[in-house]
């Protein structure tokens, strides 16, 4: 029954593989369109119906989808952005939708797709609908709790980092002693706490937080081992996510490679007073 389908576009990581394993188990049928150089290869064999796309290729994802009488789909996995400037291989609707964009930022882009698909009758929903267990937990999930100096540091990072989400140019702050170091840009995230950390050192506190719009269909902040091993590189001290606002995976293995390095991993709510709460 083609109803009880949902379309996958898939970037890189772990999250498409999760969520289709999840969708299924859910008595979904998934059809997954996957990006060359960016998704894993073994989500073909989790697929019902699967093809791979270079990116720019939505005229070949709209045609897949209505092949296979998809009318639901979910945006899963990153997109490295830099490859916006050599990688894209667009066909004449991927075309045609780029030169209609002004800004080519995250949300800018990421909105003009769902746009296009929800035109051909293919509603884009939320990438956490079988996953709500991946996101940030509130509280301290570390042996290590931050400091009074260290929690300044937080706050002033929140504040940063709202900022630059505002403007749509990314997530992440990378702060030390109220003094930003770093701002995540189009490199993103590792790269900018590479950037911050190596001035920052053992006082580095990195500050992750949602967009103040941001739109749960896509560009969830997300964290993993690899965002631990980064700040390890560095020796950085704390690391602080905003709760319930993006993505933890493989949280028993990021806490033990935190405890294991002496970082810091809080998860921080905004109360609607603005104050911020452990």
């Amino acid at each position: 029954m083609t109803k009880n389908r949902i379309g996958i576009i898939a970037g890189s990581g772990q999250f498409p593989k999760l969520f289709a394993e999840a969708a299924k188990k859910a008595g979904r049928e998934v059809v997954i369109v996957a990006h060359q150089g960016e998704s894993w290869p073994e989500l073909e064999s989790i697929a019902d119906r699967f093809c791979w796309v270079k990116l720019g290729q939505l005229g070949k994802i709209i045609g897949f989808f209505r092949e296979h009488g998809v009318t639901e789909t979910v945006f899963l996995g990153a997109i490295t952005k830099t490859k916006i400037f050599k990688d894209v291989w667009p066909d004449l609707k991927g075309l045609t939708l780029w030169n209609k964009i002004d800004a080519r930022q995250d949300d800018a882009i990421l909105r003009a797709v769902a746009e296009a698909l929800e035109k051909e009758g293919i509603h884009v929903l939320e990438s956490t609908l079988y996953l709500k267990d991946l996101l940030f937990p509130k509280g301290v999930l570390t042996k290590k709790k931050p400091s009074a100096e260290q929690l300044d540091d937080i706050r002033f990072g929140w504040q940063a980092a709202r900022a630059i989400g505002a403007l749509d140019i990314g997530q992440c702050v990378v702060v030390r002693d109220r003094t930003v170091l770093a701002v995540e840009a189009i490199e993103g995230t590792d790269a900018a706490i590479m950037r911050g950390g190596t001035l920052g050192k053992e006082k580095t506190v990195v500050v992750k937080v949602k967009k103040p719009k941001q739109d749960f269909r896509f560009d969830l902040p997300a964290i993993g081992v690899k965002t631990i091993e980064t700040m390890s590189e560095v020796k950085g001290a704390v690391l602080a996510v905003e709760t319930g606002q993006a993505l933890l995976f493989d949280r028993e293995a990021v806490i033990e490679a935190a405890n294991r390095a002496g970082i810091v991993v809080v998860g921080v709510e905004e109360l609607p007073d603005s104050t911020l709460s452990l």
